[in-house]
């Protein structure tokens, strides 16, 4: 399903919902992403995921980023799902920090359960994060394996910091709602796209 949002809408949500969130600039959006979405859907059992695609990330040079509503549109064109929804609301409040956007979602969506899902590889830079302590206690997380990334995001900073807090996989289901800091890491089908090497191939 093709979800036709205008960048600053908000998908629908509802009070008791649990919705996750994945975040990223999708330069451009591939497979892997529908694959990470899908897995976190179905383990987590998540009504929705929500693509927040970024205006620019703010530990990266955005200076060659396409404009907001072109990844948006290569992005519905990969998602192709009911339940995952792409919005690129945080041009609208005028955020780029995780933190910024998941606590005005949270003020906005009062009773919505939010999970963020982020990449093993995301995991392993995490404490560059700007306040990412506060980003786990707003938010449980959910770590998606990555080829070659699981046991060096496992042994960083952020790893250790979310050792204590780990989820056994088999509960991950229950993670929405779960009191934070918390985190499950979820196995499951795995594609080795990513957006640096499609850029790459077509010479960007």
């Amino acid at each position: 399903m093709n979800h036709s949002l205008a960048p600053a809408r908000l998908p629908p949500f509802a009070r008791g919902m649990r919705i996750g969130l994945f975040g990223g600039s999708f330069n451009p959006a591939h497979e892997g992403h529908r694959l990470a979405s899908l897995n976190a859907l179905h383990r987590l059992q998540l009504d929705a995921v929500w693509w927040l695609v970024t205006p620019g990330n703010p530990l990266k040079d955005n200076g060659a980023l396409p404009e907001l509503v072109e990844r948006m549109s290569d992005a519905r064109k990969i998602a192709q799902h009911p339940k995952l929804w792409v919005t690129g609301f945080e041009a609208t409040i005028g955020t780029r920090f995780t933190f910024s956007t998941i606590s005005w979602l949270v003020r906005r969506c009062p009773g919505v359960d939010f999970v963020w899902i982020m990449g093993a590889d995301n995991l392993a830079g995490f404490h560059r994060w700007q306040r990412w302590r506060d980003i786990a206690d707003l938010v449980p997380i959910a770590v998606i394996d990555r080829p070659g990334s699981t046991l060096r995001a496992s042994g960083g900073q952020a790893g250790a910091y979310f050792a204590p807090h780990l989820l056994p996989e088999s509960n991950a289901r229950l993670l929405p709602g779960y009191p934070t800091p918390a985190m499950v890491f979820l196995h499951g089908r795995r594609s080795s796209q990513s957006s640096t090497a499609i850029r790459k191939l077509r010479g960007l």
